[in-house]
């Protein structure tokens, strides 16, 4: 069965000093910049910072208002867990919210998921991440960063895009995924039949409808990053933006495309129920039919008086029973005429 589950930020290395890269306009690469050391890599213009929060350590959250001086709501959204997705442009930084998921590999269920709020903070020459404990889509950029260190040297903003990119692209899996499920129902409803077929549909349906609830406003975040002007996101690369906003309007169509898949499944087992009841129906029908003649004549023939007819006579009961298979062939036939049975 599919589960949703909603993670709160739990703690990724409980220190005070956030990971990150710096890409300075001279010189090498450096990781995990001291905090210390931040406000002078912000002043180099040429230069590129990604700085990737810790929500649950005071000391690195400190720095949102005391080095990078952040608007207090902004801070305040970065910290709850369940906050809507949106963007919103501040003077000097961009905010946006995205919902991401992932696939949960600590339970024994295959299919089982979550989601968490992924937080990016864009400023001309900076990229702030904040996350819950897993985050896919950061880690695969930021072993591409280990593996590429050039990569630094795009921007702040083709930064975020890699990371709202593979973030988004998580979802597939789990839209491939469904797409088995649903075929596997499919199978044990009209191959086999399995009545606890109803347990997974409602299960599938309900993990449906909560991913189109968690895609279905990231289409106005993407569209906002892909149109509108903004100076920390230049034309040349809102083209890049506009591919995540193709692959979300792809998600939202396969997600309502699996809903009326799993509508469909689940009339299609409730109508199996009405038919294998209406077999069962008109296979008592069939009996109590029989039995009809059977409980009449032998009800009347079982009355106590003296002289009942055939009483007496040796081949009594065996035309007795002749006669009552007869009428109830008779009702048989009768009523497969009329299109009863």
């Amino acid at each position: 069965m599919f589960r949703i589950r909603k993670t709160q930020p739990v703690a990724i290395i409980d220190e005070s000093r956030p990971r990150g890269w710096y890409r300075p306009s001279s010189g090498a690469v450096v990781r995990d910049v001291d905090p210390r050391d931040i406000e002078r890599c912000l002043a180099d213009a040429g230069g590129f910072l990604w700085v990737d929060i810790n929500p649950t350590s005071a000391p690195q959250v400190a720095m949102l208002e005391k080095i990078f001086h952040l608007h207090p709501l902004v801070i305040e959204d970065t910290l709850s867990p369940n906050g809507r997705v949106k963007v919103e442009e501040y003077p000097g930084y961009l905010f946006v919210v995205v919902r991401a998921v992932r696939y949960v590999s600590e339970t024994e269920d295959p299919h089982d998921i979550e989601t968490y709020n992924l937080c990016c903070i864009l400023g001309a020459n900076y990229l702030i991440t904040l996350h819950g404990t897993h985050a896919p889509g950061i880690e695969t950029v930021w072993e591409r960063v280990q593996r590429s260190p050039d990569l630094l040297e795009r921007g702040s903003a083709r930064m975020m895009h890699a990371v709202l990119d593979a973030s988004v692209d998580a979802y597939f899996p789990i839209v491939e995924q469904l797409d088995d499920f649903i075929d596997n129902i499919e199978e044990r409803v009209f191959a086999h039949f399995d009545q606890a077929a109803l347990h997974d549909i409602f299960g599938v349906k309900r993990l449906v409808l909560q991913l189109r609830r968690h895609l279905a406003p990231q289409r106005e975040v993407f569209s906002f990053l892909t149109n509108r002007p903004s100076a920390l996101v230049p034309p040349e690369v809102q083209v890049y933006f506009r591919d995540i906003y193709d692959h979300i309007i792809r998600l939202n169509e396969s997600i309502d495309t699996y809903r009326d898949l799993v509508a469909s499944v689940m009339e299609s087992y409730l109508t199996q129920v009405s038919n294998r009841l209406n077999i069962a129906t008109k296979s008592l029908t069939v009996v109590a039919t029989l039995s009809v003649p059977f409980v009449v004549v032998s009800g009347m023939w079982g009355m106590n008086f003296a002289n009942i007819p055939l009483a007496n006579w040796p081949h009594g009961f065996l035309v007795m029973f002749l006669g009552q298979l007869a009428l109830g062939g008779a009702l048989l036939w009768m009523l497969r005429r009329r299109g009863v049975l």
